[in-house]
């Protein structure tokens, strides 16, 4: 199997307390996977690992068919200030940053693509709107705008539906599946095992530890999810390492 993202021996902590432990597997290239487990699990810090905002404390983050500078990053909570005063294409328009360096180089060819990448997330007409006038689910529509000018062959979403209405929720899965269908690599965290068992066909799940990993099918069961939920209640707190044997 040829993997986008290996985890070896990987342990990933804050103020040198694990948060994840010693997780080893790999993410196969071009697979639509999803980072499941219950609060605290450590899944949004696996994450971090993966992009190297989190230093590991033990092992190693290994790429495949990317690199980390092939990597497009939706957090959980995004840390866009609403009440700056840009518009909506400014906004996706950072997704080119690597080409264009700054608004002020936006060509007709790059204002072509962002208009591209608005319609294709279903916000044409609000493309001078500010920011600050966007409800919850027409900004999640313009940061997969954004996402889609990036380009890259790893796309990491941290719960990228919360707080979104249902349309938002199918049309912004319609670009997750085109991704997939273009041979990129996706790896979602989500707390919805029934969109996870509609629409992922990998699953990891963790609890600090990971649990199982594979075809959601034959991982995402009920044994797994209790174990996952024992496993993160013996390990109640703040991260700490408590160690394998906490059960």
């Amino acid at each position: 199997m040829t993997y986008a993202v290996a985890f070896r021996e990987l342990t990933l902590g804050y103020d040198r307390h694990p948060a994840v432990r010693r997780v080893d597997g790999e993410v196969a290239d071009g697979s639509l996977t999803a980072i499941v487990g219950p609060n605290g699990a450590g899944k949004s810090t696996l994450l971090r690992g993966v992009t190297g905002d989190l230093r590991p404390l033990a092992g190693h983050v290994d790429f495949g068919t990317c690199t980390r500078n092939e990597i497009a990053y939706l957090p959980q909570q995004s840390d866009i200030d609403r009440s700056f005063p840009i518009t909506v294409v400014d906004l996706v328009a950072v997704g080119l940053w690597s080409e264009i360096g700054g608004f002020f180089g936006l060509r007709a060819a790059h204002r072509a693509q962002v208009d591209d990448a608005i319609s294709a997330v279903g916000l044409t007409g609000f493309e001078s709107r500010p920011i600050g006038s966007l409800s919850g689910g027409q900004i999640q529509r313009a940061l997969f705008a954004r996402l889609l000018l990036q380009d890259a062959r790893l796309v990491l979403l941290d719960e990228p539906f919360l707080a979104i209405d249902a349309k938002t929720m199918i049309d912004l899965l319609g670009v997750v599946r085109r991704w997939h269908g273009e041979g990129r690599t996706v790896i979602t965290v989500l707390h919805d095992v029934e969109t996870v068992r509609a629409y992922f066909p990998e699953t990891l799940i963790l609890a600090r530890d990971l649990v199982a990993h594979g075809p959601t099918a034959e991982v995402l069961t009920a044994a797994n999810q209790f174990r996952a939920r024992q496993m993160c209640e013996a390990c109640v707190g703040p991260p700490h390492d408590c160690g394998r044997d906490a059960l």
